[in-house]
């Protein structure tokens, strides 16, 4: 059964969400520049509400390992996801520490999935990039050898056809589970629903 990750969480409410459809991995950005970007802090007080049984992951950007490693030890998250220009050496010092990590990729053309292919993270993340809320083309990670997380415009409309297709080890949602800005407990069961997990 493919995993769901709902990403972009910051408030007590989008906790509650989540701890009724039970997605396997949340998500909290932060990356300052984000209109998601949620601090450390506030994000260990979130995971203090959160139910055991869910995954939180923080989304970084060309992060210190230090302070990665930080926001782990502080509870706030388990997982961490990587978004910048961050180096295999590095994916390996938070894998020394005991981090598991998910490596984003951008999948522009085919080269793009081979690179994802041979990083040294637990997890890769394919995505069309920037938070667009736009697929890629899917035909480029077609045969791809390893886990992934798919992300990139990923709807309820269109996440059974990629399950289908792709068979990706999770999938990861944002933007669509959003009105005006904020979660929204409808679309974020619509789209648990989607997957076969409601």
């Amino acid at each position: 059964m493919t995993k769901i990750k709902m990403c972009g969480l910051r408030r007590r409410e989008d906790i509650e969400y989540v701890n009724k459809l039970l997605p396997d991995y949340i998500g909290y950005v932060f990356a300052e520049k984000s209109k998601r970007y949620i601090s450390p802090v506030k994000a260990t007080e979130l995971t203090e509400l959160l139910d055991e049984r869910i995954i939180p992951v923080g989304v970084f950007v060309n992060e210190t390992i230090e302070n990665i490693a930080s926001a782990v030890k502080s509870g706030a998250i388990k997982v961490a996801q990587l978004h910048g220009n961050e180096s295999e050496e590095e994916i390996m010092a938070l894998k020394s520490k005991g981090i598991p990590v998910i490596k984003a990729f951008r999948i522009s053309c085919r080269a793009d999935c081979e690179r994802a292919e041979r990083s040294c993270a637990d997890f890769v993340l394919l995505d069309s990039g920037g938070g667009s809320g736009e697929t890629f083309d899917w035909s480029l990670i077609s045969g791809i050898k390893r886990k992934f997380f798919l992300a990139g415009g990923i709807t309820p409309e269109n996440v059974g056809e990629a399950i289908e297709k792709l068979a990706p080890y999770a999938v990861d949602a944002s933007s669509c589970l959003e009105t005006d800005g904020f979660k929204d407990f409808e679309k974020m069961k619509a789209f648990a629903e989607a997957v076969g997990k409601v």
